[in-house]
């Protein structure tokens, strides 16, 4: 049997041999309202990581998880924590941390969104935030806090977040709450917890630091590691334009606009000033666009990305950290204003799209220096990235 083990120091990851494969949301057996959030998700087969990862977590087995950002490892858990929770009951019973304020309040969002027919009730606990309104809201009862450390282990000594009553701990996006340093408070706030708190860890990676850390904190735990072959980018077809200046990237956005006849368009730059620049060239031209980044308010995030879903904007402009808040948008052509600084942000913008039954198409701008970059992205992926003429539709 495939383990996880400390022999020589060396901690070994490999996927349980008892990880079953299940191919439909009828056969998990959910509840009826749960079902009917999902549906409405957009959700009409399991991602992959869900098929495997979904039973043993409802099941109450601890279980590290990894696979690579796109996969559904945050969907994953919420469908597992939606299920096991009881929504009559007004207490907290489950608690998931994210590395920043924006991936845990994305998280909330899926909590409710799948959630929205059982009524659940959904806190993110991150700093930045009202404290006042943070303790006004957990005093009238949550399900699910979703939040930062910090903030989270405020509210439970200040005895205003209540932990008698969970049940489930996940650490989304594990191996970045390490990379930031949250380790001490996250084993400070598991001694407040339940001793039969059922343990889940998402990762990207795997670092030493956090298998041993589910050394401690796990019992008799599953392991699902879902390997890269198996990663939406496979399901994408992938494109380059070479442009030789960067002043030339406009009008070629624009040229390439119109020949797409497609309904969603998600443009992405590496900078919060490139997002707002272009934003604006967009808004002379005739197309228009929306803009999505870290320093806007999350009530006109919320906002923004319901009319992109909804399809009243057809184009919209953002920075890495917010794919989040679009993850579900029906998009058809992902385009690479800039190209990601690292293999790993290429998957985290254009592998998440990838969803089965879904024709999506990404498109990089490059210059003569992103050249190598483009092709560590083709080599790392194991995809073919061809030049696309600006003609083409």
């Amino acid at each position: 049997m495939s383990n996880l083990n400390a022999d020589d120091d060396k901690l070994v990851f490999e996927s349980s041999e008892q990880v079953k494969v299940i191919t439909s949301f009828d056969q998990l057996r959910l509840k009826d309202d749960l079902f009917r959030g999902i549906s409405a998700y957009g959700f009409e087969t399991p991602y992959a990581l869900q098929q495997r990862a979904i039973l043993p977590m409802v099941s109450g087995r601890d279980a590290i998880v990894q696979a690579e950002a796109g996969m559904g490892k945050t969907s994953t858990a919420a469908i597992a924590i939606l299920q096991s929770i009881n929504c009559n009951l007004r207490e907290t019973q489950a608690l998931i941390f994210s590395p920043t304020r924006e991936s845990a309040t994305e998280t909330q969002s899926v909590i409710m969104a799948l959630g929205d027919y059982l009524n659940v009730q959904c806190r993110a606990c991150i700093g930045g935030t009202s404290v006042a309104e943070d303790i006004r809201k957990l005093n009238s009862g949550v399900h699910v806090v979703s939040g930062t450390p910090g903030r989270v282990f405020d509210m439970i000594r200040r005895k205003h977040l209540r932990t008698r009553n969970i049940k489930m701990l996940v650490l989304d996006e594990a191996d970045e709450l390490l990379n930031k340093g949250f380790s001490n408070q996250v084993y400070d706030i598991y001694r407040y917890l339940p001793p039969a708190t059922q343990v889940m860890f998402l990762s990207t990676a795997l670092p030493h630091e956090i298998l041993e850390m589910a050394t401690k904190f796990m019992k008799n735990s599953i392991r699902i590691l879902l390997k890269s072959t198996e990663s939406p980018l496979d399901r994408i077809k992938h494109y380059f334009v070479a442009v030789e200046e960067e002043e030339w990237k406009f009008d070629t956005l624009c040229d390439l606009l119109d020949t797409l006849a497609t309904t969603r368009v998600i443009i992405f730059c590496n900078t919060i000033r490139k997002v707002e620049w272009l934003a604006e060239k967009m808004r002379d031209s005739k197309f228009g666009a929306s803009f999505l980044h870290g320093n806007v308010p999350q009530n006109e995030c919320d906002q923004i990305a319901t009319d992109f879903r909804a399809g009243t904007c057809r184009v919209l402009i953002t920075t890495d950290g917010r794919t989040r808040d679009i993850d579900r948008a029906p998009v058809s052509q992902v385009i690479n204003y800039d190209l990601p600084n690292t293999h790993e942000n290429y998957n985290h913008r254009v592998g998440r799209f990838g969803l089965p039954a879904r024709k999506v198409v990404a498109v990089n701008f490059v210059k003569v220096q992103d050249v190598k970059v483009l092709r560590a992205i083709e080599q790392y992926y194991s995809i073919k990235i061809v030049r696309k003429p600006i003609t083409a539709t």
